[in-house]
């Protein structure tokens, strides 16, 4: 099966468009390097909920939209592999050291599928 890289952070509105320029910058070089699909997506129908919630897990402010992205691969072997690749490329070093966003409140994490239907 393979593995999913998924992330969650907070844009703020007025930087939508430059986020939506590096996401498309980053995803060719992400499927250069052998990814298998990325997916960048805004939140439409994500209420602040009263415990949880996407925008609670992100702190997101009055003027931040919501952002869920996804990268899947063969494995978690070539996860690494990808992404030791994507890391070193000097097409992202600046963008990845100015980003139109708040980093420390990303959430990410690898996943192992276990149901694909």
């Amino acid at each position: 099966m393979p593995y999913v890289d998924g992330f969650v952070i907070a844009v703020p509105k007025d930087k939508i468009e430059i986020y939506k320029t590096l996401a498309r910058k980053s995803g060719d070089v992400w499927k250069e390097y052998g990814a298998l699909s990325y997916v960048e997506s805004v939140g439409d129908d994500v209420p602040y909920g009263e415990l949880t919630s996407f925008p609670r897990s992100v702190l997101a402010k009055e003027d931040e939209v919501v952002i869920f992205s996804w990268i899947t691969y063969e494995s978690r072997q070539h996860r690494d592999a990808v992404m030791e690749k994507v890391m070193a490329d000097p097409r992202l070093k600046d963008e990845m050291a100015n980003m139109p966003f708040d980093g420390k409140r990303m959430i990410y994490g690898g996943f192992d599928i276990f149901l694909q239907l």
